[in-house]
């Protein structure tokens, strides 16, 4: 059994261009679906959040428009209800990357708040590309890249192919035009080559130990690669 760590944002609220605080957090597929996978395969999770704060689920994720009716709707919510590592996050300053065989970063509107600027979440994900461990994120998740490292000279990311959610999925969700920044150029301006997919499609890239889903149709794609990639 290996445990693998989930960093899931903190935050309740993405902070729009013109100041107003657009309510989300963490997509619950992009959760649920890795979680189901790496346990039932007999691996632990462990979630960790900055400050140990309890994640927020963003409703959109659990409505039955996102879950294609009430009973995919309830499902999920039941899902995330049995949970319990939800309820109970480790500090992500407390964590060490050695504890883990893989480290995994959901999505939702929530990491574009508060993992994309967080040292601490930078650090993590840069040991985490070292060591050689399987590093995965999905969606917005891969905002919390940002984090890592700093402006001079190339990030440790330069170069990598990976993909995230799109600018025509942004638009096409209705809140590019609100939006402070787009999630696809900021990966371009770190030096990744941002491999883009049809929108909403999964859509899955790998380079080297690093594993990354464009949307939440992605997630199960991301979760067997983990799979196949731990020891």
């Amino acid at each position: 059994m290996a445990k693998i760590l989930f960093v899931m944002t903190a935050a309740d609220h993405w902070t729009l261009a013109d100041g107003t605080k657009h309510p989300t957090g963490f997509w619950a597929e992009e959760v649920v679906v890795p979680y189901r996978a790496l346990t039932a395969a007999g691996h632990q999770v462990v979630v960790a959040t900055p400050g140990g704060v309890v994640p927020t689920v963003d409703a959109t994720s659990v409505s039955p428009a996102a879950n294609g009716g009430q009973d995919g709707a309830d499902q999920i919510q039941n899902a995330l209800a049995a949970m319990t590592e939800l309820q109970d996050p480790v500090k992500l300053d407390e964590v060490s990357v050695d504890d883990y065989a893989a480290v995994y970063v959901p999505g939702g509107h929530g990491p574009m708040e508060d993992l994309a600027v967080d040292a601490v979440t930078g650090r993590l994900l840069a040991l985490a590309l070292g060591s050689g461990k399987p590093l995965a994120l999905v969606c917005h998740g891969l905002a919390a890249l940002l984090a890592v490292g700093d402006s001079e000279g190339p990030g440790p990311f330069d170069g990598y192919r990976l993909t995230g959610f799109t600018n025509a999925e942004e638009t096409q969700g209705g809140l590019a035009s609100s939006a402070p920044w787009l999630l696809q150029d900021r990966l371009v301006t770190i030096g990744a080559d941002f491999q883009e997919g049809e929108p909403w499609a999964p859509h899955l890239v790998v380079d080297r130990n690093l594993i990354t889903g464009q949307n939440p149709a992605s997630s199960a794609p991301v979760a067997a690669e983990i799979l196949k990639a731990l020891p």
